[in-house]
């Protein structure tokens, strides 16, 4: 029987699982089931250009609990892009989480009596935290009157330029569609709100948004770029997936040579096409996997099964690293959806059994996934039938087994994510990276 209150579980994990940073049982906990925020918190206005935070740019996925009309103050006046966590009663060592909004839930996000912000668990004030400044870049517009946030956001506390360049998926309807992806969803809404949402961006504007954010960046402290967004099974403006995302990434090297890390995350296509990628100067790729369990891979992902499947899929994936090295190839998982009713695992040992196999395939092979924790948007199949997502004590236990496989096949953390170790790690949307041995960044081969 689970504790009653959501302070009780996340005390009883900590207890069960020690070796786990507790920082990581908050952070799992904040991604799978979201926060709220009091309206002293919230960033400025939708279009997130007032204010000295910085806003939440909604990069690929909608990554809320809630629809944009179902949000009220947090879609009027935009959420900030993560938040960080310090101190308190749990001592948290600094902890960037990805803000995923969710009004209902037990963590709220407001101000306490002399004004500084906190993070609240059932009505008591558990950490402080930290808001993102609002960047240099972002103040500035293109010449032709957009933000450099639409067109080139980062995450990760700046870490990161993520690079949305096709803001759709061709596997669409409920036939193609992964079951936990709200890409065309997330679209479709911002249009509807009449917000700026591009759905190709243009070469051209990537190019002058990076030039802004590579002027006014003077710290360095972006470091990556990934270009990514729906998978392409035909063909866009004329050209094929490896094309189509690689042609970003040549424009990009040719002017910026060697100055961010490249990084793709596109389908697992053929070794040519992959090649491709490498050509142009990406350093990194990622072709995710998803979800680790042949029937759920069928189930979850419909429009993959359908055009490669899962087989060919992970062969892909091995392939790649004769391109790339094994280092660089990093397939992505999506932590949770493993339990996701009416077809996932019932327990959490068989939950993690079935991950655990996924890892040891990959890891055996030199190639380390790394993971995003789910959060079931309400728009998609397995979030509407999901919407507590997985258990607590799932993530924590995926935590423990992601680090001892790692340490079971002699590999580090992955390159491209900056430092490991709690108090460390900047990667916002999992907390595989808090959870492993503090390290320098692994630097890209």
């Amino acid at each position: 029987m689970e504790p009653r209150t959501r302070t009780a579980l996340v005390e009883d994990l900590m207890e069960r699982f020690p070796h786990v940073p507790r920082e990581a049982v908050i952070k799992e906990d904040l991604l799978r089931g979201g926060m709220a925020f009091d309206e002293s918190a919230l960033s400025g206005g939708a279009d997130g250009t007032g204010g000295d935070v910085k806003p939440k740019s909604y990069f690929i996925f909608s990554f809320d609990h809630r629809t944009l009309p179902e949000l009220g103050q947090a879609a009027l006046n935009r959420p900030p892009e993560e938040i960080v966590l310090t101190g308190g009663q749990y001592d948290l060592r600094r902890t960037v989480v990805s803000v995923r909004v969710n009004p209902d839930s037990p963590y709220i996000v407001k101000g306490g009596e002399d004004g500084s912000l906190g993070l609240y668990l059932d009505g008591v004030r558990i950490s402080d935290v930290g808001l993102p400044p609002m960047p240099e870049y972002y103040k500035h517009k293109l010449s032709n009157g957009k933000s450099v946030m639409e067109v080139a956001p980062t995450i990760q506390w700046g870490y990161l330029i993520y690079l949305t360049v096709f803001r759709v998926c061709q596997y669409f309807g409920a036939k193609e569609e992964c079951q936990y992806c709200d890409i065309n969803h997330n679209w479709r809404q911002h249009k509807a709100a009449g917000r700026p949402y591009t759905g190709v961006k243009p070469s051209d504007e990537i190019l002058e948004a990076l030039q802004i954010i590579d002027q006014y960046d003077t710290a360095k402290a972006s470091t990556a770029y990934t270009l990514t967004g729906g998978s392409i099974t035909s063909k866009v403006g004329g050209k094929d997936e490896a094309d189509f995302y690689g042609s970003y990434a040549k424009a990009i090297e040719e002017m910026f040579p060697n100055r961010w890390i490249g990084k793709v995350v596109a389908q697992a296509l053929p070794k040519d096409d992959v090649q491709r990628f490498h050509d142009y100067g990406i350093k990194i790729y990622h072709p995710n996997f998803e979800v680790w369990d042949k029937n759920l891979f069928e189930l979850y992902c419909p429009g993959k099964e359908r055009y490669v499947g899962r087989e060919e899929w992970h062969k892909r994936i091995l392939d790649s690293t004769e391109v790339f090295g094994a280092r660089n190839v990093i397939p992505n998982f999506v932590a949770g959806v493993e339990m996701a009713a009416p077809h996932g695992f019932t327990t959490v040992d068989q939950a993690i059994a079935s991950t655990e196999e996924g890892l040891n395939f990959f890891m055996s092979h030199g190639v380390v996934p790394r993971f995003t924790t789910w959060c079931p948007e309400p728009t998609t199949p397995l979030g509407k039938a999901n919407p507590q997502g997985a258990p607590l004590e799932y993530h924590i236990r995926l935590l423990e087994t992601y680090a001892a496989t790692l340490e079971k096949h002699g590999l580090t953390s992955p390159p491209g994510y900056g430092p490991a170790g709690p108090g460390n790690a900047v990667f916002s949307v999992s907390s595989f990276m808090d959870s492993l041995p503090a390290a320098e960044a692994t630097p890209v081969e």
